[in-house]
This record gives C-alpha cells, structure tokens and sequence, in this order.
C-alpha cells in the first residue's frame, strides 16, 4: 500500500496549512482539538508570542463549525487534518455533518485521534456517590446472601434523569429503543435477569398465560414493578423481549401482555424463556437494575472500584451526504443507538477505530458510493456490527462500498437474531480480510447482487439460535452474482438441536459462488435449499459433519409459496426489470424461471471439492439429475488425507495433501490460506488480535459404506 504524502497545499484562509495524504497519521495536524481546550480560540497550538485567541478547539462539533468559518472567508478548500488530543470527549447528542462538511478528492478533512494516544468519543456519562443499599424494603426483596454488597446510586442528584424505557423488540417487533445501560471498565453490565444463564421451559401456554415449572421463583417477582421475558416461543430464530403484565405463582404462570403476539405463537415443547429487569434477582456479580421512576441505580458490582458508565446520548456521530471526510483511531463507545452513521455521500472512511458498548449496531451506512469501514475493532454492540447498503439493483449500478479488515466480535447483545456481525445489502459492495467471532446468531450477509465476500476468517457463531447460518441469505430468486471465495470458516454447529449451517442459501436462493473456502469442523457447510444456479468449486471440508447439501423443498413443502402469485419470490421477481437487456446478460438462467420449473432446483454445480472426515454430500436423489456433481475428491473415513496447518498463534497457513499428484489431477487451484483473516497494518485499531477459538462438538460423523 502506498502511504506516501502525495502533496502539500497551499494554506486555509486563516492560516492552516494542509495535507493530502493517504494515511493520515504520517501528517502534521492542522488543527487541534484538546479537552482543554476551547472552541472560540483558533484551533492553532498556542506559541510562545501567539494571539490570546490561539489554542485547540473542544470538540468535534467546535472544529466542524471552525472548518465551515474558515470556508466562508474566500478561496478554493484545501486538505486538513484535524487532530484530537488524548483524553475523553463526551457527547450529549450526536454531532451532526452535511455536504456542507465535505472534503474533496483534492483536499479531503481527515479527523483523527493523535497516534498513539487513546481518544474516547462517549455517549456515556460516569455515575457515581455509590452506597450501601439501606432501605427495608428494597433489602427484603434482595436475595439474602448479597444484601451487604448491593450498591445504590442517586442519579437524579447526579443531574440524570432521561433513562430511556424498554422497548418490545425483536423477530418481527423491530429493534431495540434507546434506553441507558450499565457498563463498569468499559465492559456491558446484565440487566438483572433468572435464570443467569441459559433458559427454562415451558409446561403449557393459553395465551396470555404461560405455564412454567418454577413456581417458588417466580412467586418473587410478585413485587416487581415491571418484569420482562426474553424468549423463543417457537422457533429458534425468533426472539421476543417483552413486558409481563405479572405473575401468577399459585398457577406457576408467567402473564403475558394479550396485545403482544408472537410471529409464530406459543409452542410449549420448544419454548425456552428467562426473565429480567428485575430487581429481586441481583444475585451475581455484573447485574443491575434501574428503578426509573426513584431514579436510583442498584448494582451489585464485580469488583471494587472502577469506572462506572451509564450511556445517554442516542448517537455519536452522524453525517448525510458526506463526501471525502475520514474518521481515524477514535474510540466510540457508551450509545445508546448506533456509534456512527452515514447516509449517502461518496468515498468517506471509518479508519482503524475501536467501537464498543452501543445500544444498536457499530457503524451503518446507507447509500452513496465508495465508503470505507477499515481496521476497526468492533464489539458487545447490541444489534450488528457494521452494515453497509448501496448500490442500484435495479440497474445494477455497483456502490463500491468497502468493509476490510475488521474484527467484529460479542455482537447482538440486545438483538439476538438477524443482527449480523458484518452486512451489505444493495450492488457491488464487498467484505474481506475481518475477523467475526462470538454471535448468537449470523456472522454475515450480503443481500442483493454481484457483492464479493473474501478472506475473512469467521467462527464460533450461531451460538444460541438453530436452524441459521454463519453466512445466510434466502427466499429470493433474483439476489445473484455474489461471490465467497477464499475464506476461513471454523467451529460452526448450532446453538440448538435444529443445528446451525456455515454457508446457507435458504429458500431457493441462487445464483451464488462458492469457491476455494476452507470449512473445518462445521457441522453443515454449504447448505443450498433449492436454488438453481449455485456453483459450489474448489472448496475444502475437513471434518464437517454434513459437507454439501442441496434438497428439493420447491417440490414439496414450499410449493405452495413456490406457486403463490402473491408470495415472496414471484413478488421479489416482479420487482426487478429481469427480462431487459441488462439483466439478460448479467444473469441469463434467471429470464425463463416461470417458464422452467421453478420449484425444481437446476443447474447447481459441486466441483473439484476435497473432503475429509464427516459426510461429503446431501443432496437428495430425487434432482440429483439435474445438477453437477463431478471431480471431488472424497475421504468420508479419512480425516487427515488433507491436514490445515497452522502456525503457533493458530492462523493457518497451507493445506498438506497425502497424495499431492491426485489434487493437481483434479485441477484443484491452490488456496491462498495464508491471506485469510486480518493481516497487520499500521492503520489497523490493534496488533496482534487475540481471539479464543473454542472447540464444538459436532454430530456423530458416519463414513459411507
């Protein structure tokens, strides 16, 4: 990469001098924002002989508006860095930016934390004046064996008084509300909850009624002013957090809300529930409880001491038709809402920043061209991590958006299911060389067309949900052209019984390649459910219980949806201009799909694989026919005819073949195993990225006979 100054310019009006670079840490700063600093004075490092008025500005919002000033004195914009100083900027509200900000691809604004110093943009405010938990009746309702060590905070007293509610959300419900959340040493907190972990069944439901075995706990809640349950009524990627009217300990039953109604309804031998914000169930260290109409904060705190966050502000940075400005090395943590937006715009770029403790995603980008989400450190966001959309589908006009070299990590904190860790969604966008780990539910997505996702090294994941996947998309036939090649994925089986897939064309999705992947210790790899026109090349499976799979659900279960003129795949077809020149040549399978059997899936090819361990492949007899399934390499009953090695920090490096000649007779490309994951990089938020891969347990693997 080329990070050489490219030019100098000449002086804003002012006297600012500026710098077009590519990487901006190698630049003298031409303006400095301190937190003693003042956003009357200049911006300007006071001298020795400087004006009264020399000296950094405050904020960002201060240096924002400086920047605008010095525009409105005359003369063409110049490139400027603006430098924050090492300390903590807290935000009340988002700063907000417009074309008006703009740089240019001449003279681009750069923002940018001194190297080497940490620089925290927050939403979060400190909470403190702790005490001992004195009240009676708060104490009786405590759990017996933590009552001396439960903290209380006055936040009224502490000027804090905008506590947000809980929201009902989730499958169905929409996201998350801005509410405030506890995080202690810039860890997330638990809103007190029972059981601490894991969930607890169902007996019986009659709506609103819902019938559990945990009479003597639930007769506790008795006295909470407002209870809530988290939980999959039916199925396992369908979570709902809603609000209880009470219980019913006599009846062992949890009242539901009668105007709530689950996606899917109340099934009892699958419902799996816990409950929380409740007060009576602080007994770990970690949980918490907000009494929002006292205003008093209960914490029963891991350790003595440390720094305590309640967040506030919805946003921290928000930007609308903003073009060549860069973010780089902040910290932007303690939100309530998302971190950093931007809608529309061209070619701005979120660079080597750490991103942690928001109520919704990391960063979000909506429309424009060509921005950049690269080297950041993502993670406990409490929806996705970093989305990107863009692009023309319609015309099939690319955005060119970027998200490379990311490590986005602990995210759907508050939003269990459909919240990836990375997504694009549009034309033309690409994900390649992060790092996603610890979900419960999907790690990528890329909805739309022609989008390419490479290099990235992706594991443990779907870790509470079922019948989901690492990478999934589905129920569409016109989301085509996306391309997976060259990634890592490992240690993927499910949370549930339902089992979790690696890469999941769900519901007759199609027209995706799947190419020179490394999947090991997967429990289902690649799983098509009936799309046509997947290619499936090139791939290696090392111990995956279950390699490829392909079935026919278009002919049987899903014919109905299949054959409904007004369901989801003929209108997702109507949508789209599929017979006009354009996409005749982009995709010309797709111009005859009515006309062609829609429900059978076609054309899907499964070549040039190798597999060792587990199960090759699944694909069902009945349209096997119509597929290619040629030149795999297959060693059901083999697990170590091809080996991954790996170095001593555990990154693969190449494959090890016990017959090499066989491989190249295949026509087997080698892999380039060495580029998959992060790659070191001075722009990047951290080096080295330690990250636990921890071993799963797939089901029983049985060798063909």
């Amino acid at each position: 990469m080329n990070y050489r100054i490219l030019s100098l310019a000449a002086c804003l009006a002012g006297g600012l001098s500026c710098v077009t670079v590519c990487r901006a840490d190698a630049v003298r700063p031409d303006m400095y924002v301190a937190t003693n600093g003042n956003d009357a004075w200049s911006g300007r490092l006071a001298a020795a002989n400087a004006a009264r008025s020399d000296g950094p500005l405050a904020t960002l919002q201060g240096a924002r508006d400086r920047l605008r000033a010095l525009r409105k004195t005359g003369g063409p914009a110049q490139p400027c860095v603006v430098q924050f100083q090492g300390g903590t900027y807290a935000l009340r509200q988002a700063v907000e930016l417009s074309a008006a900000d703009s740089g240019t691809a001449a003279a681009p604004v750069v923002y940018r934390a001194e190297p080497g110093a940490s620089v925290r943009l927050t939403g979060g405010r400190e909470v403190t004046n702790w005490r001992t938990v004195t009240d009676a009746a708060v104490l009786a309702r405590l759990p017996e064996e933590v009552r001396a060590q439960v903290q209380v905070a006055d936040l009224r007293a502490q000027g804090i008084t905008d506590f947000g509610k809980l929201s009902v959300r989730g499958f169905g419900a929409g996201n998350p509300s801005a509410e405030a959340e506890l995080f202690l040493n810039d860890e997330p907190m638990t809103l007190a909850r029972w059981p601490n972990e894991g969930f607890r069944k169902v007996t019986s439901a009659r709506d609103p009624r819902v019938n559990v075995t945990d009479a003597e706990r639930v007769a506790r809640w008795a006295q909470e002013a407002a209870p809530w349950v988290f939980a999959y009524w039916h199925h396992d990627w369908a979570e709902l957090y809603e609000p209880l009217q009470g219980v019913q300990p006599a009846s062992n039953a949890l009242l539901r809300t009668q105007s709530i109604k689950p996606v899917y309804g109340i099934t009892a031998k699958v419902a799996r529930w816990y409950g929380l914000n409740l007060l009576s169930e602080i007994d770990r260290p970690g949980e918490y409880y907000l009494d929002r109409a006292n205003g008093l904060l209960y914490f029963l705190p891991p350790q003595q001491g440390g720094r305590a966050v309640l967040s506030l502000a919805e946003s921290l940075i928000r930007a609308e038709k903003l073009a060549h400005v860069t973010f780089q090395g902040f910290i932007l943590e303690a939100c309530r809402g998302t971190a950093l937006s931007l809608k529309g715009g061209t070619n701005c770029a979120v660079v080597g920043c750490t991103i942690r403790n928001t109520g919704h995603n990391g960063v979000v980008v909506s429309g424009g061209v060509g921005h950049t989400v690269y080297g950041c450190d993502v993670s406990q966001v409490g929806t996705g991590g970093i989305a990107m959309s863009g692009g023309d589908r319609r015309t099939l006009t690319a955005a060119g958006h970027n998200v490379e070299n990311n490590h986005v990590h602990h995210f759907g904190r508050r939003a269990r299911t459909y919240q990836p860790g990375i997504r694009v969604d549009g034309v033309g966008n690409r994900i390649a060389h992060n790092l996603v780990h610890d979900g419960p539910h999907m790690a990528l997505a890329a909805g739309g067309n022609d989008h390419v996702v490479e290099y990235n090294e992706i594991h443990n994941v779907v870790e509470e949900s079922g019948d989901a996947g690492a990478y999934y998309v589905g129920r569409d036939w016109t989301q085509r052209g996306n391309v997976l090649r060259y990634n890592y994925w490992h240690q993927i089986v499910g949370g549930t019984g339902y089992g979790g897939m690696t890469i999941y064309l769900d519901d007759q999705h199609c027209g995706h390649t799947i190419q020179g992947n490394i999947f090991e210790r997967c429990s289902q790899a690649v799983f098509i459910g009936g799309g046509d026109d997947n290619v499936v090349t090139n791939n290696v499976f090392l111990g995956c219980w279950k390699a490829a799979h392909l079935d026919n659900r278009g002919m049987g279960w899903q014919k109905k949806a299949t054959d409904d003129l007004k369901g989801e795949l003929r209108s997702h077809l109507r949508s789209m201009p599929y017979t006009n020149e354009l996409w005749r040549a982009r995709y010309p399978a797709l111009v005859g799909i009515l006309e062609d059997e829609p429900g059978i899936p076609k054309r899907n090819v499964f070549a040039r694989n190798l597999s060792a361990g587990g199960v090759w492949e699944d694909i069902s007899k009945t349209i096997r026919a119509y597929q290619t399934v040629t030149n795999n390499l297959v060693f059901d009953a083999e697990p170590g005819w091809v080996q991954l090695v790996k170095d001593a920090n555990g990154r693969p490096v190449r494959l090890d073949f016990k017959d090499p000649a066989a491989v190249q007779a295949l026509g087997f490309v080698p892999v380039p195993v060495e580029k998959m994951g992060l790659y070191q990089d001075p722009r990047r938020a951290s080096w080295p990225v330690p990250h636990a891969v921890r071993p799963v347990k797939l089901p029983e693997a049985k060798a063909k006979k």
